[in-house]
């Protein structure tokens, strides 16, 4: 089936939400009620449950969507529930896990539905590369150690509006770029000129040449904000905008080679949407 991939991603996530509030919101208060207040490890049995279930209906390969779909949905459920019930310096972290979650499942969606044939288990972009999964640890220490040494300094409700402002501007951007791009979209700098690869210039992208890259960077950001991290904050523009400045030169070389003049005549138009990046320009007089 040509969408199966994004089917079970989605089916999966959204199983976990609703089987997520049954236990918070029938289970849990019915124990409370008996006077059982120990009820943490309830979640993680039903996670449990969900992954058996899983193994049980599932082939192997569809069994690995499933598993990061539903930890995907877990996650996003737990960041609510943080966000709702947790002190207000917890709050910013469950809306933080939330949004990652969020970003994690339709960054997988946005290919199973517009590329099908590109889509694999990487594009969940979970474990991306060590340099993500380190930058991301790190956001996290320094969220925990700030908060345990200064509290105060994570709970300004205004640094954290921009920042939620910035993530979903980001968010939107980016899966933009991949519905309008569709097949001509991927995750890997393409080295060779595929029968179908044609120059998209419309939309999202006749605002900036690179609107996946542009999007990514201000959500990177708007995660910081808010977390109100100020080291990782200053961490993470310097390193996503040094990335992002080596991958478009790269990209841009391939690109002049597969459009040529077209490719040039669309550099002078649009610019490529990050602050001081001017992509690989030695044509564009």
């Amino acid at each position: 089936m040509k969408y199966e991939s994004g089917r079970i991603a989605l089916t999966s996530f959204v199983a976990a939400l609703v089987t997520f509030a049954f236990c918070e919101y029938l289970i849990v208060p019915y124990l409370n009620s008996l006077q059982y207040s120990n009820t943490q490890w309830l979640h993680l049995l039903n996670y449990g449950i969900s992954y058996l279930f899983i193994r049980g209906i599932y082939n192997v390969s569809h069994q690995q969507i499933s598993h990061r779909a539903v930890f995907l949905g877990y996650t996003f459920s737990a960041g609510l529930l943080m966000y709702n019930t947790a002190m207000p310096s917890w709050k910013n972290f469950g809306m933080y896990v939330s949004i990652l979650s969020t970003f994690h499942l339709t960054e997988y969606l946005g290919i199973a539905f517009t590329n099908p044939a590109a889509v694999n288990i990487k594009s969940f972009f979970i474990n991306h590369s060590p340099a993500y999964v380190g930058a991301a640890i790190m956001s996290w220490l320094e969220f925990f150690i700030e908060r345990y040494y200064f509290v105060q300094m994570k709970q300004n409700h205004l640094i954290v509006l921009i920042g939620l402002i910035l993530c979903f501007c980001g968010e939107m951007m980016r899966k933009l770029a991949i519905y309008t791009a569709e097949r001509n979209f991927n995750h890997i700098v393409q080295h060779k000129k595929a029968k179908n690869h044609t120059l998209v210039t419309h939309g999202v992208y006749a605002i900036c040449r690179h609107p996946s890259y542009a999007g990514w960077f201000y959500w990177s950001i708007g995660t910081q904000l808010i977390l109100q991290n100020p080291i990782c904050l200053l961490a993470y523009a310097i390193m996503s905008w040094r990335f992002f400045n080596e991958r478009i030169m790269a990209e841009e070389v391939y690109l002049l080679r597969f459009f040529g003049q077209d490719y040039v005549e669309y550099q002078k138009k649009v610019k490529a949407g990050l602050p001081f990046i001017k992509g690989y320009t030695e044509f564009v007089n």
